[in-house]
């Protein structure tokens, strides 16, 4: 007998090519554990099955791994998920999770780490991130993010550069597709003050900012010195993602490497401070005032 339909995602959530092969592997790898789970199969029973260990069934349910057609197939099997109608909408998406994402083109210049995250940025409906020392790359100019290269890598070439620069600049699709990306960006004050490039590239980019703080999706805040201290150690990112059965994703960056903390009180931890954070901030409505105050002062 068939099942109850196997996949419940949104439909927004998988629109417009935004879902990406990362939330993709996510929302397969949910649905198969919820198959298991539901028909109270360990995962050693289900590793047996497709003649994998136990740690390959948890990779494929936490959605690390790219997915084998045969796997799934059998899989859904095992989990009594016979009919056609029920078997195809999940192996379709498996079969998309596979594929390579966007930034294929520029493979060389991202680490493992930085490529799980782009997948996650893609395909997440809001971002909450709270940054230290840099304009977050989502709202960098390119004359900024330029500096940026150029200071953190000063034996890259020019053409490294500039096709560094042309990544970030992809990134930022984003937040012109046709549904797009709400970001909620704070905005420590050193941030805004540190230079990066001359007196006009940083000028070009709290002018930018002001005018991101424009758009119905993006809320732009600073959290400035007076504000005295808080919890946060670093960048925290804070990703949600279209569909209604996967948590948020804490993403925290480091200089060569990211951590994603996916214990359920860590992120009510980091989500917490990312409120707290926004609480103490001054309000999206003063940022353009604070950031004229800054550019009138350079």
């Amino acid at each position: 007998m068939g099942t109850e339909r196997v996949i419940d995602v949104p439909s927004d959530g998988l629109t417009h090519g935004r879902a990406g092969p990362t939330v993709l592997r996510l929302v397969v790898g949910a649905q198969l554990r919820r198959l298991r789970e539901n028909r109270g199969i360990t995962a050693e029973e289900a590793a047996y099955e497709i003649r994998g260990s136990a740690s390959k069934i948890s990779r494929m349910e936490l959605g690390r791994v790219r997915f084998k057609d045969r796997d799934v197939s059998d899989l859904l099997t095992f989990y009594g998920v016979d009919e056609l109608t029920d078997r195809l909408p999940l192996l379709e998406m498996a079969q998309q999770a596979s594929t390579a994402g966007w930034w294929q083109p520029y493979s060389d210049l991202v680490p493992p780490w930085f490529e799980a995250y782009l997948g996650l940025e893609q395909g997440a409906s809001m971002i909450r991130c709270y940054e230290v020392q840099f304009v977050p790359g989502l709202l960098q100019t390119d004359g900024y993010a330029r500096a940026i290269v150029e200071t953190g890598m000063p034996r890259a070439g020019e053409n490294e550069v500039e096709r560094r620069v042309a990544l970030r600049r992809e990134r930022k699709r984003v937040l012109t597709r046709p549904e797009p990306l709400r970001l909620w960006a704070i905005l420590d004050e050193a941030a805004v003050r540190r230079p990066f490039g001359d007196r006009d590239v940083m000028r070009a980019q709290l002018r930018h900012l002001i005018e991101m703080n424009e758009l119905p999706h993006v809320t732009v805040q600073i959290s400035p010195f007076s504000a005295g201290g808080h919890g946060a150690g670093g960048p925290i990112s804070i990703l949600r993602l279209p569909a209604a059965d996967l948590p948020d994703v804490v993403y925290l960056e480091q200089l060569t490497n990211a951590f994603y903390p996916d214990k359920q009180s860590d992120i009510f931890h980091y989500t917490d401070v990312m409120n707290r954070l926004a609480v103490q901030s001054a309000p999206a409505s003063a940022t353009p005032k604070l950031l004229r105050s800054i550019i009138d002062e350079m």
